[in-house]
């Protein structure tokens, strides 16, 4: 099925006209304002417009990123943070000291998708190591042609495409490539927006990119997934539904979260019931969009701990590579 991908920081208005309630000076209460990862914004997309037909409330979802939603968030911009990423302990401590808490909800799973434009195909797999001869800080202005990672490689140049430095993924790709968050080369294609680096390399034969599954997904006529291999031994893994949900296709693959203004979900009813049409609905728009939905247990966690106003991250703070499912269904059940 297509996925239902729009502009950056989209305005997504309820199909019919909008309801008396969200005009005049109280027309704020009736907006659920969302911002975050661009990786998360397939799926949250796809839930705000089911939930403007069924509702007429209005939802605007934004596109900054993982690291530029949580600013919003922790200023008490938006009642949502989309994020690719746990939070970190100084997005922690922003929102602390600007008195807002927040609740924890993870939605689907995703697989990091390593990508090359269709006419690379030559490049049948490749690991975790090669990645970091092509990415880690040493590489940039150094690291330029595909045979420098590997001498069987072509002579050809290594044009890359990433996330930016807002970008959960990122964050996530880096430490787990490289070793630490955010450690990179600089020069490379950069941006929060996965639709950009989807466009650049598919237009570059010589590229090579990392993006959300979903944009792979939506895109197959365009780009070719390379299969990832953990370290020069393993067996190369392909990203799909059923590698992630086995654990194989590691470690690619990464839980994605909302995070909810917990004073916004008491406070305000179109906040907490937009929630609550998320996680009820999640399944199905999740692999929708091309994610990997959790277990229905998770999702019955997750409404329990709306209601119950749970605050707080399982995380402590940090990203953390090669979370699998079972784990983090564990962690939620505490």
């Amino acid at each position: 099925m297509h996925m239902r991908v729009l502009p950056v920081a989209v305005l997504l208005l309820a199909a019919c006209s909008p309801s008396p309630q969200s005009g005049g000076a109280g027309a704020q209460a009736e907006i659920v304002q969302i911002d975050g990862s661009s990786t998360v914004y397939p799926i949250t997309e796809a839930v705000a417009e089911e939930y403007q037909i069924a509702t007429r409330v209005r939802v605007t979802v934004g596109m900054s990123g993982t690291g530029g939603g949580f600013k919003k968030f922790c200023r008490g911009e938006s009642s949502i943070s989309n994020a690719s990423r746990p939070i970190l302990s100084e997005e922690v401590e922003a929102c602390r000291a600007a008195g807002i808490g927040y609740i924890e909800l993870p939605v689907a799973f995703d697989a990091i998708t390593i990508a090359v434009n269709p006419a690379n195909t030559w490049l049948e797999s490749i690991s975790v190591e090669q990645l970091k001869v092509m990415w880690q800080p040493e590489a940039q202005a150094v690291v330029t042609r595909w045979s420098q990672v590997d001498p069987s490689w072509p002579d050809q140049p290594l044009t890359l495409f990433g996330a930016g430095a807002d970008s959960g993924t990122f964050d996530y790709f880096t430490e787990a490539v490289v070793g630490k968050a955010k450690a990179s080369r600089g020069d490379f294609t950069a941006s929060e927006d996965d639709n950009v680096l989807v466009t650049g390399v598919a237009s570059d034969a010589n590229a090579l990119g990392f993006f959300g599954y979903a944009y792979y997904r939506e895109n197959t006529d365009k780009l070719r997934a390379v299969p990832v291999r953990a370290n020069a031994e393993s067996v190369p893994v392909s990203p799909a539904l059923e590698t992630v949900l086995d654990g194989s296709y590691t470690p690619m693959s990464r839980p994605v979260f909302i995070y909810v203004n917990a004073e916004h979900a008491r406070s305000r009813p179109e906040v907490k019931a937009f929630v609550e049409f998320y996680l009820k609905q999640a399944h199905d728009l999740i692999t929708e969009v091309g994610y990997v939905p959790l277990p229905d247990t998770a999702y019955a966690l997750a409404l329990d701990k709306l209601e119950r106003g749970v605050t707080g991250s399982v995380f402590d703070g940090h990203s953390e590579v090669g979370v699998s499912v079972e784990d983090l269904l564990r962690r939620e059940a505490r």
